[in-house]
């Protein structure tokens, strides 16, 4: 039997999001939601009835604020919000971004302070459990009187107009009504405004980035440990004692994996006493690099929970006659913290890159450019040339959207977030970091075979022998970029990372210790 999960109720992380998204979980209104929403949506009916002056109800909107709108036109009203605001342009965002917009949308009405019909909280379900997916445009919000502009592209199909994925193409919602057998939603009171009045677009790619950032930082750790035992590195800088007298929880995990990783390699017991006094910082720092990352992912992690659970809207109805205009749309809470995910996404390619290089340098007894015959072979010179770029383009990302401000709606909203743009942009250095990784991870698996015939740890085996199940030894020149994403895919679904820890389970060996509760994706 499925499991289910009550909008409005249930406390929804980034995993239960996801797992809606994907259909292992089942997202369904409970008739304690369902009391909660009849009885916000009545208070709305109450105050357009006594027309009693609430903003968006029977007001215009933003500086239009204090126009007011008969009886008659708070219907038409909600209708027209909902054209006037689809101005997003660009390509449309993934099918599942949409999809978890949906979701946390959903969650956010249910709770019961928006005022929305329960008819429409059921059709917002109706495409969720169908998969009918609206197709919204990538850019176009400023992340602060919500995200206007992709949600009112979300919620266009309840109206009949727009545009959603359906049976595998793209379809107009009209058709898409007319095939299912379905009516337009007649909008009520308020809905419009509910409806595009949140930060469901920044916090889809929020939980978007937890999850996608969460399984890179995983694999980086791995993919170092490999890099690491092809450069003939040591793992003294992993003891656990030097990491206790500077104690922060994601340098001690990443330690304690890594020192995990490469206990006992037959590697690295081959040069102790190679003279080396000390590797370079990419090797013996990955503890201090990764852990660091791992702080702001935590962080990231924590807020966008918070933010999961949260009504966004604007007005909250607490009753007929008891209503705030605040400002719980504003994306700043969430803008920042993005915009220090991203730099640590960065940062972390930064380093893997450095890994790369090293590898291609001709030392510590590994061949120049990684083959046998240089020259005639350019070998894996160029595949660095790849992350040179993607971790400048990554720097180029870094820059803080949330630093700056543009006033709109003619000074109403004269400050917001830009964390719109802050979401975007760290899943964007995301998937470059799943490819600077894969070349990383293209290197480590071809100077582990040049050491042979020592091997490495049981898990690391598992994971080269795993790599070259997808990529073979590179005797001579070929297209990398094959490779490139044969083993990005690895990477990017999480089948890597998944390896990695079926061999650790099998064996037994603790991958991870008790600091890991805290850092895990829940």
């Amino acid at each position: 039997m499925m499991q289910s999960f009550k909008y409005g109720i249930d406390t929804l992380s980034v995993h239960k999001a996801i797992a809606i998204a994907n259909g292992q979980v089942k997202g369904i209104l409970c008739p304690e939601a369902i009391e909660r929403v009849e009885t916000s949506y009545a208070y709305v009916q109450e105050i357009v009835q006594h027309n009693t002056t609430v903003y968006g109800i029977n007001t215009g909107f933003g500086p239009l604020c204090d126009t007011s709108i008969s009886g008659e036109d708070t219907k038409k009203l909600q209708y027209n919000i909902l054209q006037s605001h689809s101005v997003g342009v660009g390509d449309p965002i993934p099918g599942e971004v949409a999809k978890l917009m949906m979701i946390t949308k959903v969650h956010a009405l249910a709770q019961g302070y928006s005022g929305i019909n329960p008819k429409t909280l059921e059709r917002i379900m109706w495409h969720i459990d169908n998969d009918v997916i609206p197709l919204v445009p990538e850019k176009g919000s400023v992340g602060a009187s919500g995200d206007l502009a992709p949600l009112s592209h979300l919620f266009l199909p309840l109206i009949g107009l727009g545009h959603v994925y359906y049976k595998g193409g793209k379809r107009a919602a009209a058709e898409m009504l007319q095939a299912e057998g379905l009516e337009p939603i007649a909008l009520g009171p308020k809905e419009g405004l509910a409806l595009i009045n949140g930060t469901q677009f920044i916090l889809a790619f929020a939980v978007k980035a937890v999850s996608r950032l969460h399984n890179a930082l995983e694999a980086a750790d791995l993919i170092g440990g490999m890099s690491l035992e092809a450069l003939m590195g040591t793992n003294k800088p992993f003891d656990p004692r030097l990491h206790q007298i500077r104690p922060f929880p994601g340098n001690q995990l990443v330690a304690h994996r890594l020192n995990t990783l490469l206990t006992g390699s037959e590697i690295m017991y081959s040069h102790v006493d190679c003279g080396r006094v000390q590797d370079p910082y990419s090797l013996r720092c990955m503890p201090q690099v990764h852990g660091a990352s791992r702080t702001a992912w935590l962080h990231l992690k924590d807020l966008t929970e918070i933010e999961l659970n949260s009504v966004t809207d604007n007005p909250i109805i607490f009753s007929a006659v008891d209503t705030i205009s605040g400002g719980n749309f504003h994306g700043q809470p969430m803008a920042l913290p993005l915009d220090y995910a991203t730099v640590a996404a960065a940062e972390v390619g930064n380093i893997s890159d450095r890994r790369s290089y090293m590898m291609i340098e001709g030392r510590f007894g590994l061949p120049k450019l990684l083959t046998g015959d240089a020259g005639l072979n350019s070998g894996f010179m160029i595949p660095q040339y790849t992350t040179a770029a993607l971790v400048t383009e990554n720097k180029t990302l870094c820059f803080p959207a949330s630093a700056d401000s543009v006033p709109t709606s003619l000074g109403q909203e004269d400050h917001v977030s830009m964390g719109s743009i802050s979401g975007r942009k760290l899943n964007q250095v995301i998937s470059n970091l799943e490819y600077i990784l894969a070349i990383e991870l293209l290197y480590a698996a071809q100077a582990i075979d040049f050491r042979r015939p020592l091997k490495t740890t049981p898990v690391l085996e598992a994971l080269h022998q795993y790599t070259r199940s997808k990529v073979s030894f590179a005797d001579d020149d070929r297209i990398f970029a094959y490779d490139i994403e044969a083993l990005q895919a690895i990477i990017a679904d999480g089948s890597f990372v998944k390896a990695g820890n079926d061999a650790a389970a099998q064996l037994q060996i603790p991958l991870n210790d008790i600091l890991y509760e805290q850092f895990q994706l829940s």
